[in-house]
């Protein structure tokens, strides 16, 4: 089995630092931006299979990074799992494959990219 190309998209670098530890250590290869337009520039350059965003990101947030990346043909079939702080009745009207509520742990986030790259 290949193991996904990820987009970790988050302005925290230790979430950011740990992120990358976790998936790595799952065969993933990743990549990060600390803004949401970064993250869009970056998927849309060269989509990856599998996106990781925070909902609360300054200037073009979560929301706004998943709607765009289902609207655009080169990232609309890009799995996607949101990050947040936020109760999971806050995120319901977001188009995303999982969630991956904060704070997590290592086990939190294979159980994640399992359940959509198994």
């Amino acid at each position: 089995m290949t193991h996904p190309r990820v987009l970790v998209i988050d302005d925290e670098q230790d979430v950011l630092d740990l992120l990358t530890r976790h998936l790595g250590g799952l065969g993933c290869q990743v990549r990060t931006a600390n803004t949401g337009e970064l993250g869009l520039s970056l998927a849309v350059r060269d989509p990856p299979d599998m996106v990781v965003v925070d909902i609360r990101l300054p200037g073009v947030d979560g929301r706004e990074v998943t709607r765009a990346l289902r609207a655009d043909p080169r990232t609309r079939d890009c799995r996607i799992i949101i990050t947040s702080v936020l109760d999971m009745e806050d995120l319901v009207d977001i188009r995303a494959d999982a969630v991956l509520p904060k704070p997590f742990r290592r086990a939190d986030v294979k159980k994640a990219v399992d359940s959509l790259w198994g």
